[in-house]
């Protein structure tokens, strides 16, 4: 595998250098850099049916003698050719042999992609074959090769050729799982992926290799999956009357979702494993009473809970929550932030380590050094993603192998789920409550402002409160983007008097932003200018109205979870996303949130719309790079990828054994997941 492209037949050192700059070092690394498309050769057309810029074939006869004229220091051949269509011209760049080469009266297939210029039709630089020759042509299909400058398409045909001489890949998949998902072996699958003998062959080759690329990455992840899994449940906890009884005692009935949700957590909780599961479930569609029901049980076990959330506001939030909803219960509940009192804090860590408190809510502050718990039963995350991996394991290590249960908003879809949450069990609630009403939403352009704000001004004489969010924090002079400082200013004199005006921006300092929030929460500010700082927020019921500036530079999925900080009461809410371009692929993608209010839909789309690399922001970095593998497109070769991992895991297969290449990258982003 570490043969260098150098002791390839062929490769001098100038080659080598410029294999080099496409990062191809080994023989290893050649033979795994893929064609990016393959050309094919047509039937041909007659002139009369060409068009420009689409690449065609024609069988014509050379009307013209062969001129080779000079230009600077490029020699060029042109010739016009006719059928009985009609008749176009022909121009070769530097390849003066062709003046004695092509004569007049000489029929060939040409190749091209016709061009209109100097007010005629014609195709520059065409291939060119005799009639019997094309037919030859026509049944294979020539590999087109990703290059820097420098390197030819041919140079690297042949460089391949070479490879292939000296390279035989070793087969790392066992006999009975190639026959169940119908797979090539690996060495014809790689020989076809470069040289395809026929489209079938083609077609058998990328599944193979699609496989492979699947199958490596979900065997990284098998390296260095967490152990949770294989941790025993020290902590058995049953849901006892106590607990079903105050279930029944909520002033709603739990959706399908959340009561499939509660069961998966009962089973979990009651198991011989310890729980480390996912609760994945759209913007208010009910996760936190899930899982204050399963921090109660574990209370009425006699163990202690912790719920630990991202921002202080909603840490809050919780607290004041579960206060009203378990405090009356007898159930003892701590806050701890880092904004509490030196004092304060103590007397909540001192309460925490002795047991005196059921439950503690806190933010970060939850897993600094000096917080310890009695007995730690069950440690629940709530937006899992906006914690690193080092957070969470902090958490963690405040138990003795406690139950995991952590929850996120942030609809992924279902392909992608299966390679982030791949270590967890996974519970989704698809539905929101009953009493909530779908959000009414409209893309609509910059000149629709002013009514947008004569609407928020209705809304908020009916009592009601609105956001509006803004890209950015500040004016700057290189984007033409509305900005939450002159906005807050701009919207302050175009309101009556009597409507409070507040910003928020993530430049304010964390006490700054908790007053803000608690005094639009408490209906101090009618109207809230933001930026994102909002996405994960405190409830506001009473917020009837979000009106998105420049939703255009926004993601989908980001665009759902700032809307869903309204629709959160009984009344009717809206959400205006406006657009600060008309142009139609931006249009069509921002009318895919105004059509719909489900999340897992939106990210479908979303996904389909900007790729893997741009959904998880990580475009730039490689992540989620496969060469030919679609998480998308080919979610059908995923599942079984997984589903072969999956089976031979149980096997004790022996996943070392698969063929290293481009392991190590898999491996370092696995342990980043």
């Amino acid at each position: 595998m570490d043969i260098s492209v150098r002791n390839i037949k062929g490769i001098g050192e100038k080659t080598e250098k410029l294999l080099n700059r496409l990062q191809i070092e080994t023989v290893e690394d050649l033979v795994h850099y893929y064609p990016r498309c393959y050309l094919i050769y047509p039937e041909p057309i007659s002139v009369s049916e060409v068009k420009t810029g689409q690449r065609c074939s024609i069988f014509c006869e050379i009307a013209s003698p062969v001129h080779l004229k000079t230009a600077g220091k490029l020699k060029i051949c042109t010739c016009r050719v006719t059928d009985v269509s009609g008749q176009m011209f022909l121009c070769w760049y530097n390849m003066p042999y062709l003046k004695n080469t092509l004569k007049q009266g000489q029929r060939y297939v040409f190749t091209g992609t016709p061009v209109f210029k100097n007010g005629r039709l014609m195709i520059e630089h065409p291939e060119y074959a005799s009639e019997s020759k094309y037919k030859d042509k026509m049944k294979t299909f020539q590999p087109v090769y990703p290059l820097t400058a420098g390197l030819s398409n041919k140079m690297m045909q042949k460089s391949q050729t070479a490879a292939f001489a000296i390279y035989q890949a070793e087969e790392y998949l066992p006999e009975n799982v190639r026959k169940y998902y119908d797979l090539a072996e690996e060495d014809r699958a790689l020989q076809e992926i470069h040289f395809p003998s026929d489209r079938h062959s083609l077609t058998d080759a990328r599944k193979r290799i699609i496989f492979d690329e699947f199958f490596r990455f979900f065997s990284a992840l098998e390296l260095v999956k967490e152990k949770e899994h294989q941790t025993l449940n020290h902590y058995v906890i049953s849901m006892d009357d106590a607990v079903k009884g105050f279930v029944e005692e909520l002033p709603y009935e739990l959706t399908e979702g959340q009561k499939n949700a509660l069961r998966d957590i009962r089973g979990d909780l009651a198991g011989t494993r310890a729980m480390n599961r996912l609760i994945q479930g759209d913007v208010g569609s009910g996760k936190t009473i899930v899982a204050m029901i399963a921090l109660y049980a574990v209370v009425r076990n006699g163990y202690q809970g912790t719920l630990m959330a991202p921002t202080e506001v909603l840490a809050k939030q919780h607290y004041e929550n579960f206060q009203n909803m378990l405090g009356e219960k007898g159930v003892r509940i701590g806050l701890l932030t880092s904004s509490l009192k030196a004092d304060e804090k103590k007397q909540v860590k001192m309460r925490c380590e002795t047991g005196e408190l059921d439950i503690i809510i806190g933010t970060h502050a939850i897993i600094q050094k000096g917080v310890r718990f009695r007995n730690l039963a069950l440690a629940v995350t709530d937006e899992q993603h906006r914690f690193g991996v080092k957070q969470r394991d902090a958490l963690m290590q405040k138990g003795e192998e406690p139950h995991v249960l952590v929850m996120s908003a942030t609809p992924i879809p279902r392909t992608l789920a299966m390679i982030l949450y791949r270590d967890l069990d996974v519970s989704i609630i698809h539905e929101l409550p009953s009493s909530r009403l779908p959000i009414k939403n409209c893309v609509v352009g910059q000149n629709y402002r002013p009514t947008a704000w004569n609407f928020i001004r209705q809304q908020v004489s009916k009592g009601r409160q609105a956001y509006v969010i803004c890209p950015m924090i500040e004016e700057s002079e290189n984007m033409d983007v509305e900005n939450v400082t002159a906005y807050t200013q701009m919207l302050s004199q175009a309101m009556p008097s009597d409507i409070r005006v507040g910003s928020l921006n993530g430049k304010m300092s964390q006490q700054d932003k908790n007053e803000t929030m608690e005094r639009f929460a408490a209906g101090e500010i009618q109207v809230l200018v933001s930026t994102t700082v909002v996405e994960v927020g405190i409830d506001v019921p009473n917020a009837s109205v979000m009106l998105i500036e420049n939703a255009e530079r926004f993601g989908l999925a980001q665009l759902h979870q700032l809307r869903g900080r309204v629709g959160r009461g009984t009344a009717q809410s809206y959400c205006i996303f406006i657009s600060g371009t008309e142009q139609k692929d931006i249009m069509d993608r921002l009318h895919v949130i105004e059509q719909s209010n489900d999340g897992f839909h939106i990210a479908e789309e979303d996904l389909k719309l900007r790729g893997p690399g741009d959904f998880f922001g990580t475009r730039q970095t490689g992540t989620m790079d496969f060469a030919l593998g679609d998480v998308y497109e080919n979610a059908d070769i995923l599942k079984s990828a997984a589903e072969a991992v999956d089976f031979l895991q149980s096997t004790g297969y022996n996943f070392r054994k698969v063929q290293q290449y481009k392991l190590e990258k898999d491996l370092n982003y696995a342990r980043d997941l």
